[in-house]
């Protein structure tokens, strides 16, 4: 295989090694198993390799491989296959994770993905509101909304569990 346009072997490798992190617990937060994870992060590495953008800093190469990662995995819910079986149907496996999953983590697993995402990203990954809505392509208002209306779930849910 032939290196990238403007990127050599060596800093893809770089690359991937400082962002793969990242970017696996970003497809896991949608794709919710190892399998269709790990595919998922390759196809994020991929696209990286045949695309020909200029990173202007660490944290701008961070941003765009999230933002793909989050598209690709959004893209794979929306073809022909994954709405014949809806994506509550699918059996959910148990997997071996790269990550710690505790009980907190879990319940973010839990809400619905728009929530689910702007939870991670600002809690997990250290983004702003307004960072958030860069990324995904959203107003600054509707991210804080969304973390708004996810801390009021998940304190009904922990409210619940100490019960």
């Amino acid at each position: 295989m032939k290196s990238s346009l403007l990127r050599t072997n060596e800093e893809l490798l770089e690359m991937y090694n400082r962002h793969v992190d990242t970017v696996y617990r970003v497809c896991f937060m949608y794709m919710k198993n190892r399998p269709d994870t790990e595919d998922m992060v390759q196809n994020t590495f991929m696209r990286l390799m045949k695309d020909n953008t200029v990173f202007q800093s660490p944290e701008h190469e961070k941003a765009w491989l999230i933002r793909t990662a989050a598209n690709l995995c959004k893209d794979y819910f929306k073809h022909w296959w994954s709405k014949r079986i809806s994506i509550n149907q699918m059996e959910d496996v148990a997997v071996e994770q790269p990550f710690d999953m505790d009980s907190n983590l879990e319940k973010v697993m839990a809400l619905p993905p728009k929530y689910r995402t702007a939870v991670y990203l600002y809690y997990y990954e250290g983004y702003s509101t307004v960072e958030i809505a860069n990324l995904l392509k959203k107003k600054a208002s509707t991210i804080r909304g969304w973390l708004h209306a996810a801390r009021k779930l998940l304190k009904m849910e922990m409210e619940g569990d100490a019960k």
